[in-house]
């Protein structure tokens, strides 16, 4: 693969590294030999190899690769909550081998009602958890960021905590999580690795770009949709996001499967050249006609307030990459990209979100506003929804979120392999 030139991080780096050293939370005694790191919290639903608290986690504590070199979080993860203790459960061996406290509680793990951590991760994903009648997983991210609230409450300041993923499987839950984080003005910061890993080929629209149209696609069969569908949601916002006026909402969604599909393509309410297009970036795609590929294919049909159109796609037998592929107005050919993630077990996309989560903890902004992953997180309730009601459109106020985009949205550039 070509893999696009570096760009901004270095100075990234250095702003991050110059932010640490100016915080109030470091400090040099005279009989210290380096300076107190920002002590971070970790609540997690499981620490086992290959979850999410392994990989996020995983890297404050043992550091991870920018650029092909070597990099140490100047954060101390000095506690840590795990909800549940499966056989194969690894939090016990890692805290004890890195001093870390194993807590009992999540108030415990944040130093009771005298709140003496600097940041808390969230990192509620994976573990054995019900579904729903729509086959949502209930993860407790909603429950467990009320109690980090209540010790905020409790101990009359705050710190900024990332929600790792959707912010909840239920709308709801997730706009009391944002409304929650104002009154208190928590800083807060959610969302997936996808907007923030490496394109290939490189492609980053500035803002302002004319968007008409824009789809996103992958292929996930291994358990429930809701999944991926939350991840190929969060690749298809990044890029809508930048056009002109910032993002409004949405005014409907539906999801379609099976042969309603393809119907749904020759009628113009989803494009296929922008579908072959996004296929042409995968590594993976299959040969032959993805129609005849294909066996249940799965769209959610999004029409933005201001008559964007948006589609995410699974489909399964295609392609097992993400890739997006946009009309801009006044472009005869479309752009398109692959959001290419390194597989396990090192799965190296997380170095970009880790990285992103560091400058967040620096400086109590989140790179990229939590109304986008407010935005996605009800995207994906509604989409689930409109499927388990046989593809019903879903108009609700709760779309109507509006935000403005960064200018830079923090994604990867630049090698993703060591350095030899």
């Amino acid at each position: 693969m070509n893999v696009p030139p570096t760009r901004l991080r270095r100075r990234e780096l250095l702003k991050l590294g110059s932010v640490a050293a100016m915080s109030p939370w470091l400090s040099l005694r005279a009989d210290e030999a380096k300076p107190k790191l920002p002590r971070v919290a970790a609540i997690n639903s499981i620490y086992r190899l290959r979850s999410h608290a392994y990989h996020i986690a995983g890297r404050f504590i043992h550091g991870y690769t920018i650029n092909g070199l070597h990099h140490q979080p100047p954060f101390q993860l000095v506690r840590m909550f795990d909800h549940q203790q499966p056989a194969d459960d690894l939090g016990p061996e890692v805290c004890k081998k890195h001093g870390i406290e194993l807590c009992s509680s999540v108030a415990q793990a944040l130093g009771g009602d005298r709140l003496d951590v600097d940041a808390v991760l969230l990192i509620i994903e994976h573990g054995d958890y019900p579904l729903n009648e729509r086959h949502q997983i209930q993860y407790p991210r909603f429950e467990m960021f009320q109690q980090v609230i209540d010790v905020f409450r409790k101990s009359g300041r705050s710190v900024p905590v990332f929600v790792d993923k959707h912010l909840s499987f239920d709308h709801h839950k997730a706009a009391q999580m944002v409304a929650a984080s104002k009154e208190l003005k928590v800083g807060l910061m959610a969302g997936s690795s996808l907007p923030v890993t490496w394109r290939i080929p490189e492609l980053a629209p500035p803002l302002g770009t004319a968007f008409e149209e824009g789809i996103a696609i992958i292929g996930y069969d291994r358990s429930t949709w809701e999944i991926y569908l939350f991840h190929v949601l969060e690749v298809l916002q990044c890029m809508l996001e930048r056009r002109p006026g910032g993002e409004t909402g949405v005014k409907s969604i539906q999801t379609l499967s099976g042969e309603a599909v393809w119907k749904a393509g020759d009628e113009g309410r989803w494009s296929w050249p922008l579908l072959e297009h996004a296929l042409s970036r995968c590594p993976s795609r299959n040969y032959g006609r993805v129609r005849e590929q294909v066996k249940n294919p799965l769209v959610t049909l999004i029409e933005y307030s201001d008559g964007t159109k948006g589609a995410v796609f699974n489909l399964v037998e295609a392609t097992s990459d993400f890739a997006f592929a946009g009309h801009i107005k006044g472009q005869a050919e479309p752009v398109s990209t692959c959001f290419y993630l390194p597989p396990p077990p090192g799965a190296r996309f997380f170095d970009p979100l880790t990285f992103n989560i560091e400058k967040f903890f620096a400086t109590g902004r989140s790179p990229y506003p939590v109304e986008r992953t407010l935005l996605t997180t009800t995207m994906c309730d509604h989409a689930i929804r409109s499927q388990h009601n046989e593809g019903k459109v879903i108009t609700d106020p709760s779309l109507l979120i509006r935000y403005q985009a960064p200018e830079d949205g923090g994604h990867f550039r630049g090698r993703f392999i060591d350095r030899s």
